[in-house]
């Protein structure tokens, strides 16, 4: 029953995630700056969980990753932002896609940073990804997925491959003490970006877009995390590697059957490719 349970919030945190960029259609602020608050509601929101469960967040194991805590803080920022502006370029299921790459990506630069043995199995879903997201990309309809798009979504994939090599490095710290120094960290980085790229422009705050900047903060930041790590730590590792792509595929209904955003047969086949590829290859771990 208990294993049900965890379960369920970690498929709910995970069909949140992909229900982001939904909601960013219908924001009037600039994607650095609902980046931002996200990562300041979040933190706030997962600080008052863990004092709700009369726990304090583990200084001494913060003090001891802090380094890396801090680089993938950066990362993280970085990857809400470029992401944020894939989703104003292109479409939700190309830009989701482009993210998800990054698993894909890890599987090439572990062996070289981390010094983990290549799995030459992994080798031609690595190809199959690839090939998914040049489909994806919209090539073969004469561009229709918007370079930019792809090369914002691509790079917001590259900083999230940086979380993950700095997360496979930290040592005995939990997952909502380190949640929150990243969390708060990515915040305090993109600030300045706020103030230098906005610096003179007006900012149309109407009710609607804070309303939903809120409801990403609390729910899709906040709960979502809380969620998430608390079906983590119970389930198996194949499990959560399989549901974890339940996101993309969210992210690309989302796109489709609400957004009513285009994609041609060869961006199906080619969305297909990129999950089926990025799932196999976490599996064969």
């Amino acid at each position: 029953m208990g294993t049900g349970i965890e379960r369920l919030k970690y498929i709910t945190a995970v069909v949140l995630y992909g229900t982001i960029g939904l909601f960013l259609r219908n924001v009037s602020f600039p994607s650095e700056f609902v980046a931002f608050c996200r990562g300041i509601i979040g933190s706030g929101f997962i600080l008052a969980f863990l004092a709700a469960r009369h726990r304090k967040p583990d200084l001494p194991a913060i003090k001891k990753n802090f380094p890396l805590l801090l680089i993938s803080g950066i990362c993280l920022g970085l990857n809400w932002v470029f992401l944020f502006a894939a989703y104003m370029e292109t479409t939700v299921a190309i830009a989701s896609l482009c993210n998800y790459m990054a698993p894909i990506i890890v599987v090439i630069v572990a062996p070289a940073v981390l010094r983990e043995k290549l799995n030459l199995k992994k080798l031609p879903f690595v190809a199959m990804a690839f090939v998914g997201i040049v489909l994806v990309s919209g090539v073969l309809d004469g561009g229709s997925g918007s370079t930019l798009g792809v090369i914002l979504g691509l790079i917001a994939a590259l900083c999230f491959v940086c979380i993950v090599l700095c997360n496979r490095r930290l040592r005995d710290i939990g997952p909502m003490d380190r949640s929150v120094v990243q969390l708060f960290v990515s915040a305090l980085i993109i600030l300045p970006y706020i103030i230098v790229n906005n610096y003179g422009k007006t900012i149309n705050a109407d009710m609607h877009s804070v309303l939903i900047v809120l409801l990403l903060g609390v729910v899709h930041t906040g709960i979502a995390y809380c969620l998430y790590f608390s079906g983590l730590g119970s389930l198996p590792v194949h499990t959560v590697s399989l549901l974890g792509y339940l996101e993309p595929v969210v992210s690309v209904l989302c796109s489709a059957l609400i957004l009513h955003e285009p994609m041609s047969i060869w961006g199906w086949i080619g969305a297909v490719m990129v999950v089926v590829a990025a799932a196999a290859s976490e599996i064969m771990e």
